[in-house]
């Protein structure tokens, strides 16, 4: 179960990275850009490394406070979940 969760994070978070850089190339060349709410969800669902990495490394987003605000609050909250959900329990045993 804990690879599977592994390869997921993997995953979406190479994903969230090439969006934000999708993304950024599109603002860019003044194309069709990637709508912030699916880019906030890209965080939501996991992917909130990839998704500081491609705001930090690239220079996306970090002007907005909808972005340099959550996507690290949400890193925050998952790391807690994460440590409640698989650390907690391995040391009270």
């Amino acid at each position: 179960m804990v690879k599977v969760i592994v390869y997921y994070l993997l995953i979406i978070n190479i994903i969230s990275f090439l969006i934000y850089g999708i993304d950024k190339w599109k603002a860019q060349h003044n194309r069709w850009r990637v709508p912030e709410w699916f880019l906030i969800s890209l965080a939501l669902i996991g992917g909130s490394v990839g998704a500081l990495c491609g705001m930090y490394i690239l220079r996306h987003k970090t002007q907005h406070a909808k972005f340099y605000i959550l996507v690290p609050l949400i890193l925050i909250l998952q790391v807690i979940g994460f440590i409640y959900l698989f650390w907690l329990p391995s040391q009270m045993s």
